[in-house]
């Protein structure tokens, strides 16, 4: 597969000081996602619903990348970048996949990526 295939993984961690992200060692985990999942990359942002993380995801999505965001609940998330999805001309149903990793550990949190990555359709992923 591909490099361009892959899907990117961005982590919001709500400022770093959100209490959902308080049982995650958030760089272990991050680490962990970038090195043992097929992810493109993988990094962290901390704010993608203010202005800066609007601009950024606007950026990155310009190269029509496919990405999976872990952050708050999902439905927040598509409401919130629902326009960077479509000027960009992608579509954040079928270019996106974003997941809840609040109140989780690392373990919890990296096994929800994990089966996403798998549901994704990338073989390699045991």
């Amino acid at each position: 597969m591909e490099e361009k295939d892959k899907y990117g993984f961005i982590m919001c961690v709500c400022t770093g000081k959100c209490p959902g992200f308080q049982a995650m060692d958030i760089w272990d985990f991050i680490n962990q996602v970038r090195v043992e999942l097929p992810v493109e990359y993988g990094f962290i942002h901390p704010q993608l619903c203010e202005e800066d993380g609007d601009r950024f995801l606007a950026d990155y999505l310009k190269a029509h990348r496919k990405v999976i965001i872990g952050a708050c609940a999902p439905n927040m998330q598509k409401k919130m970048f629902k326009q960077a999805f479509k000027d960009a001309g992608l579509d954040v149903e079928k270019d996106a996949v974003m997941l809840d990793i609040r109140d989780m550990t690392n373990e919890k949190a990296f096994e929800i990526v994990k089966n996403a990555v798998k549901e994704l359709g990338f073989e390699e992923v045991e």
